[in-house]
């Protein structure tokens, strides 16, 4: 099974800095119908689809827990915008956990700015996205946003993150860290992020593990990204994957479902943390 998706990362104006992460241009790079898959993602994005027939769409997408396989995709092109953890709410209002495992219309969530952004945003090319939020968004989430708890938990999700030369520590070191209660970090975590800190980080690693996986071997990777050993890796890839990581790499998937598109917003039921995501 392969990935029918080419990415393409843009740069992203230093005005977006606090706010986006990235600003990622998606589209078909294979036959109609070829298999892909959604990778677990920690972030929160608002995705602005175009369907094949034209249909154009803006909506907000929730951190994914579990990998999903597809066996088609109803797309012609998107562009992403990952949000910065503590963006979703000020942005979207809500927090992040209510988007988890979901996709909702932008317009259809209660942030002034979701519907500002639902209108601006949909006719716009990728250049033009960039431009237009470097020219309001710093403006308006800065009014909106409480900079002490915005920074905390990115402070709290850089601590948690994996990068070279940084593997994350246990929760109750990191809430020391910031001279938080371990408590009180979680609850920054949900609303900023939209997962528990724990689990932030071990989809981190995963993703660490499924960037570097073919450069090192799988016992040097173990440690370079902070699990205990391989078997603890693999039993954590297996998890978030679906598969261990000898058959991901090597073709043996699950079996592929439809995509479908855009879950309705029932923002008050939310998913448990090991629910299967819906993909946009």
């Amino acid at each position: 099974m392969t990935n029918s998706r080419a990415e393409q990362a843009l740069a992203l104006p230093e005005a977006l800095h606090p706010w986006i992460t990235g600003i990622v241009t998606v589209s078909a790079a294979g036959p109609p119908g070829t298999a892909f898959t959604h990778l677990p993602d920690a972030a929160t994005k608002i995705v602005v689809r175009v369907g094949t027939n034209g249909q154009r769409d803006v909506l907000a997408v929730g951190p994914r827990v579990r990998a999903t396989y597809h066996d088609g995709e109803v797309l012609a092109s998107c562009v992403e915008l990952r949000l910065a953890p503590g963006t979703a709410r000020p942005l979207l209002g809500v927090p992040a956990a209510e988007l988890l495992g979901r996709v909702v219309p932008l317009g259809e969530l209660p942030g002034r700015t979701a519907h500002q952004l639902n209108r601006e945003l949909r006719w716009l090319t990728a250049e033009e996205t960039a431009a237009h939020l470097a020219a309001t968004l710093p403006e308006r989430l800065t009014a909106a946003a409480d900079r002490t708890r915005t920074a905390l938990v990115r402070a709290g999700a850089d601590a948690m993150s994996v990068r070279v030369g940084q593997t994350p520590g246990p929760v109750s070191e990191v809430a020391r860290e910031l001279a938080v209660s371990e408590r009180h970090l979680r609850n920054l975590f949900a609303e900023g992020v939209g997962l528990s800190p724990k689990h932030y980080a071990r989809i981190n690693r995963v993703r660490a593990v499924l960037t570097h996986a073919a450069t090192a071997d799988w016992a040097e990777l173990a440690a370079a990204t902070g699990y205990y050993d391989q078997s603890h890796m693999t039993s954590d890839f297996r998890a978030l994957m679906g598969v261990p990581p000898r058959s991901y790499f090597t073709g043996r998937l699950p079996a592929a479902t439809p995509c479908q598109s855009v879950l309705p917003p029932r923002l008050r039921a939310r998913p448990s943390p090991g629910s299967a995501p819906v993909s946009g």
